[in-house]
């Protein structure tokens, strides 16, 4: 054979052959990376190519399938009470990845979790039935914070103190996830949402911390009697009033100053909401036994899935003295989720046990067998003592009857509580935030609140936790206890 051409057939093989070896690794090695690849449209099609399973609220579906025309993605996804929800549910669309629930059960919701095939199913490497998503949700107690939330701009969340269960995620103002299904009005509406001042994109109950004001002051009273700082409640405390700020000339003002704040008890500090109590308070304790009380209640907890992760609740590190005070009230760079102020209470509320919270209850095949059961899968901690807890559940019930929180008060129902109005802004320069966390007890019934309000149309000299947030919670424990 002529040289040349043996060369050029040994060169042609070996083309072939570098081929065959890149067409196998593609097929075999990257074949899985290229199907799960967010672009590949054939995932979409195959997602959307049925309907999708239900998250499931006291039973009933709050989420279907509808048929689509002129689309290859054959089923959009639909919501039942949409904005109602969206602070649970999030979305899962055709143009967008999914959020919320959707996002985190997506392949449970859409057949492709490998717990939902049958043995069929595996040898035809078929997709499964979707599977579904039980929530924890109280429709009844959803539905009372969204509308006693009304126009105002903020976020509730309730829980269960014994069982850890989340009865209300609301966040507001919502929006309904309907309008982004579509492929087709999914841009225009994502446009619209994200240009929108009021951020309703944003879960505020679980994704957005902010000071929380005089109700961290629950967190600095467990601090002070666990620590033996003051064994009671009605011990007096050391508390000038007007306190001066270690190591400045500033003279930290209590909002009511006719209130008796200086060496007042922890349980009439509570009460009157007295800034000069716990920022010295805080200072005498120090940062650090302050820090390691928040993280016992779940601040600074940068993994806290229920399942869908919350934001990190703060309380900082490597502070001055003065700042250090100001963390006694709330303040400095302290910030807080409403879900980390009702677990607050929620700990309190249980005799100083926190149950780890959680909004799903199990998670099914298309049949209703359960594959995973969340309420069975709870820890439970002893944070503070139970005398701690009694003790802090009786000044929370002075600040309710007799204090600063009494627009919470049920005829009938034991109910304590504590106020909060943050500080927003440079020097304080925009609307405050309006807090209000609480714990209701009735019969063998129980629950834990924290509403935020942000922004209302209230003046500015009338934003206050009794005022604003405390109404919310109201209405959210008596649909709780069914009163």
């Amino acid at each position: 054979m002529n040289k040349t051409i043996r060369r050029a057939s040994v060169f042609a093989l070996l083309l072939v052959f570098a081929l065959l070896l890149r067409a196998t690794w593609v097929q075999f090695y990257e074949g899985q990376a290229l199907a799960d690849d967010s672009d590949n449209r054939r995932n979409a099609i195959e997602t959307y190519s049925s309907p999708l399973g239900n998250i499931i609220v006291a039973g009933k579906s709050i989420t279907g399938s509808a048929r689509t025309t002129g689309s290859d993605l054959r089923y959009k996804r639909t919501y039942k009470d949409g904005e109602l929800y969206a602070a649970v549910t999030g979305y899962a669309s055709q143009a967008y990845a999914p959020t919320q629930l959707e996002g985190i059960y997506a392949d449970l919701l859409n057949g492709s979790d490998s717990r939902l095939k049958s043995v069929m199913d595996t040898i035809t490497n078929q997709r499964a039935e979707p599977g579904n998503v039980v929530t924890t949700i109280d429709p009844a107690v959803q539905k009372a914070a969204y509308d006693a939330l009304g126009d105002k701009k903020g976020a509730a969340v309730a829980i269960d103190p014994k069982t850890g269960q989340i009865l209300a995620v609301v966040s507001t103002p919502s929006y309904d996830p309907s309008s982004l299904t579509d492929a087709n009005t999914a841009g225009s509406a994502w446009k619209k949402l994200n240009k929108d001042p009021d951020k309703p994109l944003t879960n505020r109950a679980l994704r957005q911390p902010v000071a929380p004001g005089s109700t961290f002051k629950l967190v600095v009273a467990a601090a002070a009697l666990e620590d033996g700082l003051y064994s009671s409640v009605d011990q007096h405390t050391d508390s000038p009033d007007p306190y001066t700020l270690p190591g400045t000339v500033t003279k930290l003002e209590n909002e009511n100053r006719s209130a008796p704040c200086e060496n007042a008890t922890i349980r009439t500090a509570l009460r009157y909401s007295c800034n000069n109590v716990f920022a010295k308070m805080a200072h005498d304790l120090g940062q650090d036994k302050l820090r390691a009380m928040a993280e016992k209640f779940g601040f600074n907890d940068k993994e806290q899935d229920v399942p869908v992760r919350a934001y990190t609740s703060v309380y900082p590190s490597d502070m001055n003295e003065s700042s250090t005070a100001l963390t006694g009230i709330g303040q400095f760079d302290v910030t807080a989720t409403p879900l980390q102020m009702a677990m607050v209470s929620a700990a309190i509320a249980n005799g100083g046990k926190l149950v780890s919270p959680h909004m799903v209850s199990q998670i099914t095949n298309s049949g209703g067998d359960v594959l995973k059961d969340y309420d069975d899968d709870t820890s439970t901690e002893q944070i503070i003592s139970s005398d701690t807890a009694e003790q802090l559940q009786s000044a929370m019930r002075t600040v309710v009857e007799d204090g600063t929180g009494t627009n919470a008060q049920i005829d009938g129902v034991t109910v304590g509580g504590k106020t909060g109005t943050a500080q927003h802004g440079e020097n304080n320069s925009e609307t405050p935030y309006a807090w209000f966390t609480s714990y209701a007890k009735s019969g063998d019934k129980e629950v834990a609140v924290a509403v935020l309000v942000e922004q209302s149309n209230a003046a500015r000299s009338e934003v206050s936790g009794n005022g604003l947030a405390a109404p919310v919670a109201k209405a959210m424990m008596e649909a709780a206890l069914g009163k």
